[in-house]
């Protein structure tokens, strides 16, 4: 933030959020993200949509940030032959698959790969693009085994593409206390295209026992985990054995993008727009002007705005933000470079909505903010002070001061030099409220004791805004 003067006399002042100074004081940031802006300074966009981690995500591979790593912490990386890659579907990469080794991960024993035992419900989704399509090629691939009462049999989940089109395969994964166990396959009815992104997602929901495969948010397979694979209350539950590692793309060729495990039966709304329809929004910290009664003037912006998208500014003020929350005070909405009026107080705060096109391709830019206000003027002190004594009293005097704006005056004693720290005055502890008047008594005082005064003004925009003070003068009062 850079708080810089404008017009010295006039008491304007600007304060400056992002261009040279960057955008270190902002408290809230929804689905806004820094990027390039005019002439190559930190601006704020609209971040790229993206899936996100939440409390059931038990893996997310969003291939952001440069590196390849498990944004839900629940997943380590045992061997990594995938790339990044620009071309993605969602976000700024994807990872790259050459045809072979692929990404291995092993689970923590909090993860649901990582431990052994039933598992509830659960969902597998990822953003495919196939160069090949080839029978063979495969996507996800997780091996293992568990030991029944009698026997010890292998288990596999796997995803592959087979004669063009997606192929799960569960093999004795689903089980129930007479340990019967089968094996599901899900095919997709659509062929999988080379050159193009889809998204893929498998629900595995332990209440029915229902697998549903999507391909773009369309329903491609649907089975259940019972003993007739048909809809029935005898539900198959999900039993993972041993704890063995997750291999992707061991053998595919093209990209992958935001795969995710979690560990419920998630809806799958799919969208391959850029970024969020809702748009984003991000809010300043309380900005402090320093000066109670700064009014706000304006608002500027530098901003880059393409057609259809939009961008909305907020601003507000007060004189102590800890009673503020959400929407006290209230949001005003203002325009770039319009005159604001009634926005006054020592705190300013600003906000900013920010759009999407229709087609959620393009978003505006934000470089930088300048808020244009004034400060009330310091009121100057008053040039003659002039202190007499008398028996437990003083009388103070002052010249007028020589602003206009003056609301009062404001009189200090203490008994020590430049410490006005008195409160033997019947009028009052130091300071003294004496309003417009040009004299005051102090009565109550102790004889023989030496007392020290000083006069500043206040302003009449408001009380709080205090000049500096006057020279000092001093006095004693005697028993008359």
């Amino acid at each position: 933030m850079l708080i810089s003067s404008l017009c010295v006399g006039a008491q304007e002042k600007i304060i400056t959020l992002g261009g040279k100074e960057g955008w270190p004081h902002l408290s809230v940031s929804e689905n806004i993200v820094s990027g390039k802006g005019r002439f190559g300074y930190e601006a704020k966009i609209l971040a790229a949509n993206e899936k996100r981690s939440d409390s059931f995500t038990d893996l997310l591979l969003n291939f952001e940030n440069d590196e390849v790593r498990d944004a839900a912490g629940q997943y380590n990386i045992v061997s990594n032959a995938l790339s990044l890659s620009p071309k993605s579907a969602m976000g700024k990469s994807s990872g790259l698959s050459s045809g072979t080794n692929g990404l291995t991960l092993k689970g923590s024993p909090a993860s649901i790969f990582g431990s052994s035992g039933y598992k509830g419900s659960i969902t597998i989704g990822f953003w495919l693009y196939p160069v090949l399509a080839e029978s063979g090629e495969i996507i996800f691939s997780w091996r293992s085994s568990r030991n029944s009462l009698v026997y010890s049999t292998y288990q596999t989940i796997t995803a592959s593409i087979f004669n063009g089109k997606m192929e799960w395969r569960f093999a004795n994964v689903f089980t129930n206390q007479h340990e019967i166990e089968k094996e599901i396959i899900l095919t997709s009815r659509s062929t999988v295209i080379p050159n193009t992104w889809s998204h893929h997602s498998l629900v595995y929901n332990e209440d029915d026992g229902s697998l549903e495969y999507y391909i773009n948010g369309s329903i491609e397979a649907v089975s259940y985990a019972t003993e007739s694979l048909a809809y029935s209350p005898d539900v198959l539950r999900l039993f993972l054995g041993v704890p063995a590692d997750i291999v992707l793309c061991p053998k595919f060729s093209g990209l992958i993008d935001d795969f995710f495990i979690s560990a419920r039966a998630e809806e799958m709304p799919v969208c391959i727009d850029s970024y969020c329809s809702g748009g984003g929004r991000f809010v300043s910290q309380p900005l402090d002007t320093g000066r109670f009664a700064s009014v706000m003037k304006s608002l500027e912006a530098e901003v880059s705005v393409p057609e259809q998208t939009g961008v909305q500014f907020f601003v507000r003020s007060g004189d102590n933000f800890y009673e503020w929350n959400e929407s006290y005070p209230q949001w005003v909405p203002v325009k770039n470079g319009q005159e604001i009026s009634g926005v006054y107080g020592r705190y300013f705060q600003v906000s900013a909505n920010m759009y999407p096109d229709g087609s959620a391709k393009n978003s505006p830019v934000i470089t930088e903010m300048r808020l244009l206000y004034t400060e009330a003027p310091l009121p100057l002190a008053p040039y003659l002070i002039e202190a007499r004594a008398g028996g437990s009293y003083i009388d103070v005097s002052w010249s007028q001061s020589v602003e206009s704006s003056i609301g009062g005056y404001y009189v200090y004693y203490g008994e020590r030099p430049g410490e006005y720290l008195g409160r033997t005055a019947v009028q009052g502890n130091s300071p003294i409220d004496a309003g417009k008047v040009q004299s005051i008594r102090l009565t109550g005082l102790d004889n023989g004791k030496i007392y020290y005064f000083a006069v500043s003004a206040y302003s009449a925009y408001d009380e709080r805004i205090k000049g500096s003070l006057s020279k000092e003068v001093y006095a004693r009062p005697l028993k008359e």
